[in-house]
């Protein structure tokens, strides 16, 4: 199969899908220098341990997905003050100075020792880069990055991301073994400009062709441009009844982007079409508002989310046709981001940035989530090379 996701280690990190940025300058290089694109480690210990610190997590508001504010809400009801929250701003790639700006209010202060970001919007690079001007012994940690490998891999210590190319091969069978026939791809132009997007939907196109399945594009709106989040969502709503009378039932639908999954998800139940996998793949990624499912006092509850959402199937006679994993990507990036940064910050990883130390983190996070579940991480390639801090996770399906 293809790569999987997940953390490998070098020297001091901080860190935040939906899109990519611009290149940052070379210069003034961190304390600790991130893996090169070669897949380098660099020579460089990581910090000893430290005896005051906090963590910050910077995500996105509930409006482009909840998953990450709640998992960020989680980790500060778990240390209390050891963690510090901030947002990025919804119309991020218009204001990328509030980006960046909030990354730097974030490290001002001194007790701040690391940052996970999720997702890393574009920006995040850039973000970086003007921290460490005055900060250059933070840990960045970059999950579910907006940015493509080359911008954020030199950038940040750690970029975690679910193996995007790897699920443009695996989502297919899923699809022909739910009865798909028509496969219809939502994104937009900035979406197929990223390195990674585009592999998967290079993957899609092969694999659908593979298992008898007909891929179609159609371009939606981006929800950073002027019709906004609430254009795309509507969009989504009059598509799908259109697409489904031209293709029939037996159709799967999938979006690039985290906004449109509500309507789509929606959409597909009153129809009765197929859903295999969401951009982000989780339980909890836009189902509970789609079916309006009640999460209170279960906001990270797998096990009660899917018993839910196999109510909810049941209910609207799509045994078979919807799937996702048991492992909510985005919260395990936040809640493995901030255990590994602890663990450094600690001195746990015997003064260095720990690969084995990372992957094992990932892992028991999962099972936090999914117990018995295990995460296959893999790092990514570039042009037949390793990159060590970039990692690919994926995980089994689970059908309803």
């Amino acid at each position: 199969m293809t790569k999987k996701l997940i953390c490998l280690a070098m020297a001091a990190m901080m860190i935040f899908t939906g899109c990519r940025g611009a290149e940052a300058p070379a210069e003034s290089a961190p304390a600790s220098t991130p893996a090169s694109s070669t897949g380098e480690a660099p020579a460089e210990s990581a910090p000893a341990a430290t005896e005051n610190f906090k963590i910050g997590i910077i995500t996105g508001t509930a409006s482009q997905g909840d998953e990450e504010i709640t998992q960020a809400n989680k980790m500060k009801e778990k240390y209390g003050d050891m963690i510090v929250t901030a947002t990025y701003p919804d119309n991020f790639s218009t204001e990328t100075e509030t980006v960046i700006s909030n990354a730097v209010a974030m490290a001002s202060d001194p007790d701040v020792k690391a940052i996970v970001w999720c997702q890393a919007i574009p920006g995040t690079a850039a973000a970086i880069d003007k921290v460490r001007e005055t900060r250059p012994d933070m840990i960045f940690i970059a999950g579910t990055p907006g940015e493509d490998p080359g911008v954020i891999d030199p950038k940040a210590d750690i970029v975690l991301q679910v193996d995007e190319p790897g699920c443009g091969i695996v989502i297919p069978p899923q699809a022909a073994a739910q009865g798909a026939k028509t496969l219809i791809h939502y994104s937009f132009p900035r979406h197929m400009s990223y390195a990674l997007i585009v592999a998967r939907h290079e993957n899609l196109k092969k694999y659908c062709a593979e298992n008898g399945i007909e891929l179609v594009d159609v371009t939606a709106p981006d929800p950073t441009g002027d019709s906004g989040i609430t254009g795309a969502q509507q969009f989504i709503l009059e598509d799908v009844p259109r697409q489904i009378e031209k293709y029939g039932k037996d159709t799967v639908f999938f979006t690039t982007n985290c906004g449109m999954q509500e309507p789509l998800i929606r959409k597909v139940f009153e129809e009765g079409a197929i859903y295999t996998l969401q951009c982000c793949p989780s339980p909890f990624h836009a189902f509970p508002a789609a079916l309006n499912i009640d999460m209170s006092g279960h906001e990270a509850d797998v096990t009660y989310m899917l018993e839910q959402l196999q109510a909810k199937v049941d209910e609207a006679g799509m045994s078979g046709r919807v799937s996702t994993w048991g492992v909510p990507c985005n919260m395990l990036f936040v809640s493995a981001g901030v255990e590994y940064a602890k663990k450094i910050l600690e001195g746990q990883t015997n003064g260095t940035l720990d690969d084995a130390v990372l992957r094992a983190t990932i892992q028991e996070c999962a099972e936090e989530f999914y117990p018995g579940i295990e995460m296959t991480v893999e790092n990514y390639e570039e042009n037949g090379n390793s990159v060590a801090n970039h990692y690919l996770v994926m995980s089994d399906f689970v059908t309803f």
